[in-house]
């Protein structure tokens, strides 16, 4: 009786083990997808990369190795970048399931991670989508972020699963850095840690009690460059020093990249479902023991074409009342937009935010850059639609207290990262590479364009020939009174600005950090809102509405003649 009772766990432990022989795990992973759901474009019907064409492969990997031996895993950001997220998200929020809850569990995902612009949405939007997933067993992961009443992670942090055999664990989370790029209503409760050291602590602490025998980190970080000192990019840290971890899932700068060692596994996709990331991992089991493992990865490259026609039949009824909500007609446009037109200096587009941002807030100045790298919007009618190129981001209105002083330190800091060094032989401050995210070929800007702020409410000049800290000289406020650098005043800006993002503000203007808050004068609806409403009240949008001098002022690269050369030349480059 003592032997069996001995005996007994003994043959209980073994039998949930692994059992002898090789095992092959297939991980497929997707990344920053931002909504690209659907095959074809709101207009003209054109085929575009979507999640419909990576089911394809996702298909074709579990029919070749048996689904029983693949894990699909998501690392965020998918709740924007898309009509289609807008219109789930705050549109159409009655529907017993977001669209997004019935693709991934019609694709059988088995974890998604909580991406920054999913955060962004907002706790009715992500705590519904919480509760929706979970009812699918599909866990929103997101370790880091945790609770401010008791200590505890707001989301799930890891979830085990039994693949090829063996025991799986996948942990998940969030950019660390999110509190920089949004206000602190969109993540009330909570705050985000680093993921150097938690990720190593929870792995060693669940792995203890799981006992797994594959570990998948899932994080909506950058790649990074691996020294530790970004909390926003902290990809390549953990691949350098995790220990017990064959994968490492990351995202977050659209960076395709993939590698791997003798022991871990690094893969990031890129974005808009340009690719499916493929790590393989053969376990070999003896004794009930693992003896050995050999992990390797790769990216998949996405045939747009390849689109499931099952899903694209399935999912046709969503695709057309998101169409139907794209082209609402809401105005007219006497003139094109572009974008790019924003590196030379004033131009229409960006007339057109400063006047919105200025009217709707009442403040005395206004900040904005352009959010889109080369994006245009040709005259005629205006539909829905166009308003996402306008302004793709879900960023509210804020009003800020900045001194005069503060004002233009914001502004030289801006042009500092657009401008290169007078003795450069450039006038933009650009360099010749590719930049895959924005597709751009050849020459690239060394910095983002989309904190390229300029300022309206002023009248001022950018001398091109003088030194960053230098360059901006500050006349008049649009309506003729002396500009003061003592003097407080009210600046509309984005809250993807008034909370830190881009540095504009802290290291430009020299406010810290702690203080930004304190700063605050009013928070208003998104702007993309403030933007629809202007054009649906004016019905016509023309240069003369919107480039009122005594409303927005005016500003210009200085000298003329030589900045029209240099920064002309360059732009030939870029464009």
């Amino acid at each position: 009786m003592k032997k069996s009772l001995v005996l007994l766990p003994l043959l209980i432990l073994a039998a949930c083990g692994p059992k002898d022989g090789i095992h092959t795990l297939q991980l497929l992973t997707t990344n920053d997808v931002h909504g690209y759901w659907f095959d074809s474009t709101y207009a003209g019907n054109s085929t575009r990369q979507s999640i419909f064409a990576v089911n394809y492969y996702v298909d074709s990997v579990r029919n070749a190795c048996g689904e029983q031996n693949v894990l699909l895993v998501d690392a965020g950001d998918c709740l924007q970048g898309d009509n289609a997220t807008y219109y789930y998200n705050y549109v159409d929020t009655e529907a017993e399931e977001h669209l997004f809850t019935k693709i991934v569990s019609y694709m059988k995902y088995d974890a998604i991670t909580m991406g920054n612009h999913d955060v962004e949405t907002g706790h009715p939007v992500y705590d519904k989508l919480v509760k929706q997933l979970g009812r699918h067993k599909i866990p929103f992961l997101g370790g880091n972020a945790i609770r401010n009443d008791n200590g505890k992670p707001y989301f799930q942090v890891y979830k085990t699963y039994k693949r090829a055999g063996l025991k799986v664990m996948v942990l998940g989370y969030t950019n660390a850095n999110n509190p920089a790029w949004m206000d602190e209503t969109l993540w009330k409760g909570m705050h985000f840690e680093r993921l150097v050291p938690l990720v190593q602590k929870d792995v060693d602490k669940y792995a203890a009690r799981e006992k797994p025998d594959v570990v998948i980190v899932s994080i909506h970080s950058a790649t990074g460059k691996g020294e530790f000192d970004n909390p926003e990019a902290e990809g390549l840290d953990l691949y350098k020093t995790l220990r017990g971890v064959d994968f490492v899932v990351c995202s977050h700068d659209h960076r395709e990249v993939t590698f791997f060692n003798d022991s871990i596994a690094l893969i990031n996709t890129g974005n808009r479902a340009k690719y499916l990331g493929h790590g393989t991992l053969q376990v070999e089991v003896k004794d009930g023991k693992v003896v050995d493992r050999k992990v390797c990865s790769e990216l998949i490259k996405v045939d747009k074409t390849k689109a499931d026609p099952a899903m694209r039949e399935l999912f046709h009824p969503e695709y057309e009342s998101v169409k139907a909500f794209s082209f609402k007609e809401i105005g007219m446009l006497q003139m094109d937009l572009r974008t790019r037109d924003a590196y030379l200096g004033m131009c229409d587009y960006m007339n057109l935010l400063h006047t919105v941002e200025l009217e709707s807030s009442g403040a005395q100045i206004a900040f904005a850059a352009p959010l889109t790298f080369n994006g245009s919007v040709k005259a005629g009618t205006l539909v829905y639609n166009d308003l996402f190129l306008i302004y793709p981001f879900e960023n509210q209105l804020f009003t800020m207290k900045l001194t005069g002083k503060e004002i233009k330190n914001y502004l030289e800091y801006s042009y500092d990262t657009w401008l290169d060094a007078p003795e450069s032989g450039h006038g933009l401050r650009i360099v010749k590479s590719d930049d895959p995210r924005n597709n751009q070929r050849g020459w690239s800007f060394v910095n983002r364009a989309y904190n390229f702020d300029s300022a309206s409410g002023i009248n001022y000049t950018v001398d091109i020939t003088k030194p960053a800290g230098e360059r901006i000289s500050i006349s008049s406020l649009a309506d003729g009174t002396p500009f003061n650098p003592e003097e407080e005043y009210a600046v509309a800006l984005s809250s993807y600005r008034a909370s830190g993002a881009g540095h504009l503000l802290t290291d430009g203007a020299g406010i810290p950090k702690e203080e930004l808050e304190g700063r605050i004068l009013g928070k208003m609806q998104e702007i993309r809102d403030f933007v629809y409403e202007f054009i649906e009240k004016h019905g016509l949008v023309d240069p003369e509405l919107i480039g009122d001098r005594n409303v927005i002022g005016s500003w210009k690269f200085v000298p003329e003649d030589l900045a029209a050369a240099k920064l002309g030349a360059d732009y030939q480059l870029l464009f």
